[in-house]
């Protein structure tokens, strides 16, 4: 490379100050200095940058184009020494996380994740085989945020964040959504679809049981089984508030709880005995300090 960092510095500081003399001003360095790094740079490119005929220095058509060129270089210069001190101060280069709730609650603390590690990448999980305490457990994700289960591996640590609402839900053809009122009996005749992670594990879940059970391995599954009409299922209300705002599907009134919602708590995972690094000790921190809660039916928070 023929030219210096040093001289498309020089060049895009002249056109931001006006003047060689300006731009050596903010540079620390002499008109005269400036000058020749301006002259060998045109040199070297072949092109004249500026206009010298007049008084103060004016790009020249090339000299437009270029400045583009030089501003980008500058940039990709800049990313990359910021990139280069992120790992010098041991932050480390990924970090995985696992989620199996909405991910409306937690999006504020990813923006400012991205903005406190832009070089760190995120790597987002959902349990496919088994949940997230499992992957949390086995090293495959450094933290986990999940819905909460009775109880936990030993080597776990938790912190709940929270609560949200999960709804039990079904196709407006279903039988179950010509009942006023629903009982658990109705539910216990007719196919339940689960999320096959914690079926029986949430608490209270043991009133859900039915003769026929379809499991699936994510939410999303779930959502389509439910309005093929295949069975009813209970999913997380900010999951489907546009499903049930159009008319898709239809939240059953269980009769044991009319005038309450049924609120699942949500924690934050990770492991007692592995240390994270820089990045993770952050974002748990973060977590553990942002709260998860929605609006009940009666207007108030989930999440004191």
């Amino acid at each position: 490379m023929r030219f210096s960092l040093d001289q498309l510095q020089m060049f895009t500081q002249v056109v931001k100050s006006g003047s060689f003399s300006a731009a050596g001003r903010q540079l620390g360095k002499t008109q005269s200095t400036i000058s020749a790094a301006i002259a060998n740079l045109e040199t070297d490119l072949g092109v004249d940058l500026f206009d010298r005929t007049n008084r103060s220095p004016v790009l020249t058509a090339s000299g437009h184009k270029l400045l583009i060129q030089a501003d980008a270089v500058l940039a990709r210069c800049m990313t990359f020494e910021a990139h280069a001190q992120c790992l010098s101060d041991n932050v480390e280069p990924s970090l995985t996380l696992a989620i199996e709730t909405p991910y409306g609650p937690i999006m504020p603390v990813l923006k400012a994740f991205e903005q406190a590690f832009p070089f760190v990448d995120l790597i987002i999980r959902h349990p496919v085989h088994g949940d997230v305490s499992e992957l949390v457990g086995n090293a495959e994700a450094e933290l986990g945020v999940a819905f909460s289960q009775p109880g936990y591996p030993k080597e776990l640590a938790f912190q709940q964040l929270g609560k949200l609402i999960m709804l039990h839900v079904c196709h407006p053809d279903h039988p179950l959504a010509r009942l006023d009122t629903v009982t658990f009996d109705d539910l216990h005749v007719h196919r339940r679809l689960a999320f096959s992670a914690h079926a029986n594990k949430l608490p209270s879940s043991e009133y859900l049981r039915s003769t026929q059970l379809w499991q699936a391995e994510n939410y999303l599954a779930l959502l389509e089984m439910v309005r093929a009409a295949l069975g009813w299922a209970t999913l997380p209300r900010q999951l489907i508030q546009r499903e049930l705002a159009r008319g898709e599907l239809v939240e059953l009134p269980l009769s044991a709880y009319p005038h309450t919602d049924w609120q699942i708590g949500v924690d934050l995972l990770w492991a007692r005995q592995r240390p994270l690094g820089k990045a993770g000790r952050w974002l748990k921190e973060k977590l553990q300090g942002n709260k998860v809660f929605e609006l009940d039916r009666n207007g108030q928070i989930t999440t004191l």
